[in-house]
């Protein structure tokens, strides 16, 4: 539980896992490896950051809502594999952004969950990762997260 301490000295509650919206599952693990479907801003069942980045949503606030997919990817992962301790990686991430055409910060914007994996693990956060910018998302959220993990067998 030494993940899951940290977050709590981060002031971070690790949330259940997100319902899923639609036909999936929250996460499935393959092997070694744990893939998440696309995990939104969520939080308590109540979409944050809805819009649009660079008309609706700030920047700033585009980052805090990759950093809440980030922590329900965690806990998607935790009900796959039962303890955050068993993620020996954070292999991938790719970040999807509602945004106006023109607008080309994605990457700040994702460097929410990025600086955050890195915040939380170390250097078993450090991960490869993908921005885009989409012309609409799911629920009209700002930002929807997938992630890879690799986890100790």
């Amino acid at each position: 539980m030494v993940i899951e301490k940290k977050l709590l000295e981060m002031g971070i509650e690790l949330p259940e896992t997100p319902k899923p919206v639609a036909a999936y599952i929250p996460a499935i693990r393959s092997g070694d490896l744990v893939f998440t479907s696309g995990q939104i801003p969520v939080v308590r069942g109540e979409v944050k950051y809805a819009g649009k980045v660079g008309t609706d949503i700030s920047i700033e606030d585009a980052y805090q809502a990759a950093k809440i997919c980030a922590l329900n990817a965690l806990s998607a992962a935790k009900s796959v594999v039962g303890d955050l301790d068993k993620i020996d990686q954070v292999v991938k991430v790719v970040g999807f952004v509602n945004s106006i055409p023109g607008f080309t910060q994605q990457p700040a914007v994702i460097n929410g969950a990025s600086e955050f994996f890195k915040e939380l693990f170390g250097e078993r956060g450090i991960h490869a990762r993908s921005a885009v910018g989409v012309a609409e998302l799911p629920l009209n959220v700002a930002v929807e997260l997938e992630v890879i993990f690799r986890v100790k067998k």
